[in-house]
């Protein structure tokens, strides 16, 4: 016979869009114990499993908090309602919550008022359509709460329910069947309801229950959090020295940008490296959504993707940006030194808009192999299992060759193609190895060197360097060099960095957001950046923050000769993400920022 052994949750609090995946653990014919479905299509000895999900209708139902989801709401932002802002968003639990995201939710309000809601398809999608009937909320016990445009807002008392930790179905709660099958995708109708699953073995034939029905109570239905926008700041007509070029619009077109963003690969998102984070907005089901959204909503030409599992690519990624006009090109980490699930290895990923590029070529840099050539050239036989054994690391870059399908080229260069190289890479982690990450990122300049002397391209060095500011890796991409003194040199126990001298390259790479540290204007927005800036480097403060780190050690660089940057993706304070210890968080779904910047491409001189 089946029978059932177990069923729990991944996550108790559903959020829309997120898929559900119970886990049921099986007695299996055979006696056999599996995890694997028996569903009715595909019966064992004449036995499967019945699934069934409820939305459970209570006598009210409440609305739930934008900022906190695991909150009932008590009072509502009225601009939001008037400007017409998706009503989820407009729900606060207390004044507190409210006063404190006010400076964050006003933002809603400015880019409703500009736009009738630029990323809304996106959303929809994704997370269902928020509106004030769809979403069926009874507003009762809610404050309404109103403010003027820029200032803090004016809140009338409200107190806050305590949401219990237990959910019992109550006798008079009415069950609406949703779903009959193992999983279920909550939608923008079940938000502020409890779910109800249930599962047991059936006869294939007479659809007989043959044993006790195991059933799980889910929390209340929450929306996703909104993520605080992040605007575009111009930066366009200020060249790598600080002058100001006020022809730069005229003399040529042509632009793209380009996105590069470590989203935080699931085998690594455990509970254990990030306990502040909630478990449910830990889980990949709800992560890859989030993520989705936020990297659609960049509207990006070329994405720069690290630490995207193998398999997510090919579940997830590819298909879902290709419905966006993305086209894919993947390399996964080489195992040599990985010895777990095969599937959860992890990779660089970029994408590129299909109707703004066309793919001419790609490499694959492996530093293990360049780790092996490295040996059998300069380290001795005796000595050769200890090097590799520092070097193998199974790092890699993705280096791309595209084709723009617009035009920079003035009357003089009628029909010359527009190429464009992008190297996408995630460099060795290990701190203690900064002999390794210096060598790792000296190969792949070096290997972008020979693509620039066969061909006259502007290139773009995207990624996940794991070095900060000032350490010897960040310097030679910065400055094309290494000072022989500096620190970092200390580390080279197989003296493979000797001469100091060699460390150089000739590709003239500037850090794309070191052009907020260069502007010369003044306004709100452009001081708020220099804030978020490190004067002494002219790099960010951070762009990854956790409990035990905060620090900058991605980028976006470029070969200044060849591009001139537009403008840049504001970058995030501190403060905002401390308020949830750090990232990832239910706002923002990896522990690294995204990085985005706008590039014109230069008209290129004839030779």
């Amino acid at each position: 016979m089946l029978s059932v052994l177990r069923v729990h949750l991944p996550s108790e609090i559903p959020v829309i869009g997120c898929e559900i995946t119970p886990y049921v653990l099986l007695r299996r014919p055979d006696n056999s114990i599996s995890n694997e479905d028996v569903p009715e299509s595909a019966p064992i000895n004449g036995y499967c499993m019945r699934y069934k999900w409820y939305r459970v209708h209570g006598d009210q139902k409440f609305a739930i908090c934008s900022v906190h989801p695991t909150e009932q709401a008590t009072l509502q932002c009225l601009i939001c309602l008037k400007a017409k802002v998706p009503v989820a968003r407009s729900y606060h639990c207390t004044p507190m919550c409210f006063s404190d995201a006010w400076q964050h939710h006003r933002a809603l309000h400015e880019r409703a008022s500009n736009a009738s809601n630029e990323n809304g398809t996106e959303e929809e999608e994704m997370f269902g359509r928020f509106s004030s009937t769809g979403s069926g909320f009874k507003n009762v016990g809610i404050s309404a709460s109103t403010s003027n445009a820029g200032q803090s807002p004016s809140l009338s008392n409200a107190s806050t329910p305590i949401y219990p930790t237990t959910v019992a179905e109550r006798s008079g709660d009415n069950l609406f069947e949703v779903g009959r099958s193992r999983t279920y995708t909550p939608t923008a109708d079940d938000i502020g309801h409890f779910l109800k699953f249930e599962c047991v073995a059936i006869d294939a034939d007479t659809k007989i229950p043959i044993g006790n029905t195991s059933t799980i109570m889910m929390s209340h239905v929450i929306p996703p959090p909104t993520p605080t926008p992040r605007r575009m700041i111009q930066v366009n007509g200020v060249d790598v020295l600080g002058h100001m070029d006020p022809d730069s619009r005229s003399v040529s077109s042509g632009t793209f940008s380009i996105l590069s963003y470590n989203i935080l690969s699931d085998a690594y998102a455990t509970n254990e490296s990030y306990s502040y984070c909630p478990s449910w907005a830990l889980s990949w089901p709800y992560r890859r959504q989030n993520l989705l959204r936020e990297i659609i909503g960049y509207h990006a030409d070329i994405l720069c993707l690290q630490e995207v599992q193998s398999d997510h690519f090919e579940e997830f990624f590819a298909p879902e940006l290709d419905k966006h006009g993305y086209q894919a090109l993947y390399k996964k980490k080489t195992s040599e030194v990985y010895s777990g699930n095969p599937n959860a290895v992890d990779g660089c990923a970029t994408f590129f808009r299909r109707d703004k590029f066309s793919h001419v070529k790609k490499y694959e840099v492996e530093f293990n192999k360049a780790a092996q050539s490295l040996t059998d050239a300069v380290i001795q036989p005796n000595q050769k299992k200890v090097a590799l054994s520092r070097l193998i690391k199974d790092n890699i870059a993705l280096i791309v060759v595209l084709e723009a399908k617009f035009s920079n080229q003035g009357a003089d260069n009628p029909g010359k193609r527009q190429l464009l190289c992008v190297a996408n890479t995630h460099v060795n982690v290990h701190q203690d190895h900064k002999d390794v990450k210096l060598w790792q990122v000296h190969t792949l300049l070096k290997g972008l060197e020979k693509i620039a002397v066969s061909a006259d391209i502007p290139m773009l060095v995207c990624g996940d360097f794991n070095s900060v500011p000032g350490s010897a890796p960040h310097a030679l991409l910065a400055m094309g060099k290494v000072d022989q003194l500096h620190p970092d040199l200390a580390v080279d126990p197989l003296n493979i960095l000797r001469p100091a001298s060699k460390l150089t390259h000739q590709l003239p790479l500037v850090s794309a957001y070191s052009s907020f540290a260069r502007m010369m204007g003044i306004g709100h927005s452009l001081e708020q950046q220099r804030r978020r800036m490190d004067p002494t480097t002219n790099e960010p403060l951070f762009t990854n923050c956790t409990r035990d780190f905060i620090g900058t050690v991605d980028y976006i660089f470029y070969t200044a000769d060849s591009l001139t940057v537009e403008s840049l993706l504001e970058l995030l304070d501190e403060e905002s993400l401390r308020k949830d210890t750090a990232i990832p968080s239910a706002e923002w779904s990896s522990d690294h920022l995204a990085l985005l910047a706008e590039f014109r491409c230069k008209p290129r001189v004839r030779r």
